[in-house]
C-alpha cells in the first residue's frame, strides 16, 4: 500500500544499493561450476611505468632520416618530439632539454657531412649512453611492406642469444628494453601486442626489424623500419664520460671511402705498370740465338749445275709498233673539239 506522506514534508528516497556489495548467497543456493564465474580483474590500470623517450635530431639530416625518425615515433606512443638541435651547440645540452621536456631517454640523430648518420642512445641525465653508426636505413614508405599493425600497440622484443654472452652486450639489451618497450597501461597506447621488434647481432652490428604477429598462424611478416645499428663506443655518463667499451672492429666512414679510392687508384697504377712493360718489350733489342749444329742434320745438299758462259750476244727482237695507237690519240682530240664547240 502506498504510504501517506505529510504536507510539506519531504519526499522519502529509496536507498542505494552499494556498488561493490556483493549481493548475499541464500542458504539454500550452492555455488555454481567455475566456468561460469567472471573472473575479477587482474589489474587496476595504473600506470607506474613512466618512461618518456625524447626523439629528435640535428640540423643537415637528410629525408630518410627524417622519415625514420617520425616512423620510430609513430611506433612508440610514449616519445616526445622537439626541434632540430644547432650543430654548434655541445652534446650535453641534450640533458636539460629532456629535463625541460620531463623526459629521462633519449634518442637522438646526428648528422656529418650530410651522407653520415649517428645514433645515440642515452639514459638521461645520469647514464649510460651508446653511440651507433646507423647504416642500411629503410623506412616504412619505401620498404612497402604487407604487414600493417594498430597504432599505439605494445610490441614484443625478441633479442638474440649473443646478447647474454658478452657484457656490453648486456648494458645494450637492458637500454634498448627501457627504450624500446612501450610502458603498460600507457594513456596512448592499446591493450594489445600485435608486432615484435627483433634486435640480431650478425657481423659485428645490431640488425633492426619490425614484423607483424598474424593471429591465424601466427607468423610473421616485416612491416618496417629496419635498419643497421655499428656500435661505436659506450660512455658511463649521459653524451659524454669515462669510455666504458669501444668497438675494435669499428671503421669511420671516412676511412672507408679512403680505402675505396686507393684500391681504384691502385687498380689504375697497375694497368699503366702493365702498358709500361708491354712498351718496353717492344723497344727493347731481340735476343740473338747461337746456332745449333744438330739443325744441319737433315739438310739434304742440292746438286751443282755446270756454269755456262754465253760468248755471243743475243739476237734483238725487231720493234712492232702499235697501229692502233694513233687512232685512239685521234678520236680524243675530236672529243675535246666537240666539248668545247658545245
Amino acid at each position: 500500500a502506498a504510504t501517506k506522506r505529510k504536507r510539506d514534508a519531504p519526499a522519502a528516497r529509496p536507498k542505494k544499493r552499494a556498488r561493490g556489495a556483493p549481493s548475499a548467497p541464500e542458504a539454500g543456493a550452492k555455488a555454481g561450476p567455475e566456468e561460469y564465474r567472471i573472473p575479477p580483474p587482474v589489474s587496476q590500470g595504473k600506470w607506474k611505468n613512466k618512461e618518456r623517450v625524447l626523439i629528435f635530431s640535428s640540423r643537415g639530416i637528410n629525408f630518410r632520416t627524417r622519415h625514420l625518425m617520425q616512423d620510430l615515433r609513430t611506433l612508440m606512443p610514449h616519445s616526445k618530439a622537439d626541434t632540430k638541435m644547432d650543430r654548434k651547440d655541445q652534446l650535453f645540452v641534450i640533458n636539460e632539454v629532456c629535463e625541460m621536456k620531463n623526459c629521462n631517454k633519449c634518442i637522438f640523430f646526428e648528422a656529418k657531412k650530410k651522407q653520415d648518420l649517428y645514433m645515440w642512445l642515452s639514459n638521461t641525465p645520469q647514464g649510460p649512453s651508446a653511440k651507433f653508426l646507423v647504416q642500411n636505413v629503410h623506412t616504412l614508405a619505401e620498404l612497402k611492406m604487407t604487414g600493417n599493425c594498430l597504432r599505439g600497440s605494445r610490441p614484443l622484443l625478441s633479442f638474440d642469444p649473443m646478447f647474454d654472452k658478452e657484457p656490453h652486450y648486456a648494458l645494450l639489451k637492458e637500454l634498448f628494453i627501457q627504450i624500446f618497450s612501450t610502458p603498460q597501461y600507457h594513456p596512448k597506447s592499446q591493450p594489445f601486442v600485435d608486432h615484435v621488434f627483433t634486435f640480431t647481432i650478425t657481423d659485428e652490428r645490431i640488425w633492426f626489424r619490425n614484423y607483424q604477429i598474424i593471429e591465424e598462424d601466427a607468423s610473421l611478416v616485416e612491416i618496417g623500419p629496419r635498419f643497421v645499428l655499428n656500435l661505436i663506443k659506450i660512455f658511463q655518463g649521459s653524451f659524454g664520460g669515462p669510455t666504458l667499451y669501444e668497438n675494435p672492429h669499428y671503421r669511420s666512414p671516412n676511412m672507408h671511402r679512403r680505402l675505396l679510392r686507393l684500391s681504384v687508384a691502385a687498380k689504375f697504377r697497375e694497368k699503366q705498370q702493365v702498358k709500361e712493360v708491354q712498351k718496353m718489350k717492344k723497344k727493347g733489342s731481340k735476343v740473338l740465338i747461337e746456332e745449333d749444329p744438330t739443325e744441319v742434320v737433315f739438310e739434304t745438299p742440292a746438286e751443282q749445275k755446270p756454269v755456262e758462259i754465253q760468248l755471243v750476244k743475243p739476237e734483238s727482237k725487231p720493234i712492232i709498233k702499235d697501229k692502233k695507237k694513233p687512232r685512239k690519240i685521234q678520236r680524243k682530240k675530236q672529243k675535246k673539239l666537240f666539248r668545247t664547240e658545245v
